[in-house]
C-alpha cells in the first residue's frame, strides 16, 4: 500500500480544525476582505502545505532537521514573521475609522505562504507525523496526495467558518467586530510566535 489516506484524514482533523496561525490569518482576511480575502490566504497556506510535502518528499526537510543551526535559524525567522503579522493586525485594528482602508488588513498569498513555510510546528508535523502515512517507499506523489487531503479538510473548514463569520458580520457593528477580531487575531499570532521561540 502506497499511503494510508483514510488514517491520515482522521489524524489531520484535529490539526486542521484547531485554531492556529493559519486559522487566525484566514479569519482576519475573511472579515477584512470577504471571500476574496480568504481565498488569497487559503491559496498561500495551500502553497505552504505543498512546499512542506515537496521538501519532505525530496528529503530536504530531513537535512534541515539534522542541522540544529539551520533549524534554529528557521525557527527564529518564523517567529519574527508571525510577530510582524500579529503587530500589523493589532495596529490595523486600532487605526482611527477614517484612516482605515475600506477593506481592512487582508493577508496576501505570499504572506500566508511565508507564515506556513516558516512555521517550525508545520515543519515538525510534516517530518514526524506525515511520514507515518506515506508508506514504506515514501514516494513524492504520496506526500503530495496527503498534502492535498490536508488542504481539502482545511479549506472546507475555513470556508464554512468564514461564511458564518461574514454572515454574522452583517448583523453587528462591523467596525467593532473587525477591531475585536484583528486585536485577538494579532494577539494570538504574537503568542504563537513567542511560544514557538521558547519551545
Amino acid at each position: 500500500m502506497d499511503g494510508n489516506y483514510s488514517g491520515f484524514l482522521i489524524a489531520i482533523l484535529p490539526v486542521a480544525l484547531s485554531p492556529g496561525a493559519s486559522f487566525t490569518l484566514a479569519i482576519n482576511s475573511a472579515l477584512a476582505g470577504g471571500m476574496r480575502g480568504l481565498f488569497n490566504t487559503l491559496c498561500g497556506t495551500a502553497l505552504g502545505i505543498y512546499s512542506h510535502a515537496l521538501l519532505i518528499g525530496l528529503g530536504i526537510s530531513t537535512l534541515l532537521l539534522a542541522s540544529p543551526a539551520w533549524f534554529g535559524a528557521l525557527k527564529i525567522a518564523g517567529c519574527i514573521w508571525l510577530l510582524w503579522l500579529g503587530v500589523q493586525l493589532v495596529r490595523s485594528a486600532w487605526q482611527p475609522a477614517a484612516a482605515m482602508m475600506p477593506s481592512g488588513k487582508t493577508i496576501s498569498c505570499k504572506e500566508a505562504w511565508l507564515a506556513n513555510v516558516l512555521n517550525p510546528k508545520a515543519v515538525m508535523f510534516y517530518l514526524t507525523v506525515v511520514p507515518q502515512f506515506a508508506g514504506k517507499a515514501g514516494k513524492l506523489s504520496v506526500y503530495l496526495t496527503l498534502a492535498s487531503l490536508h488542504i481539502l479538510v482545511m479549506a472546507l473548514w475555513l470556508l464554512t467558518i468564514s461564511a458564518l463569520l461574514i454572515w454574522s458580520a452583517r448583523r453587528v457593528n462591523l467596525q467593532k467586530l473587525k477591531r475585536t477580531i484583528n486585536t485577538l487575531g494579532g494577539a494570538v499570532l504574537i503568542f504563537f510566535a513567542l511560544f514557538s521561540l521558547h519551545s
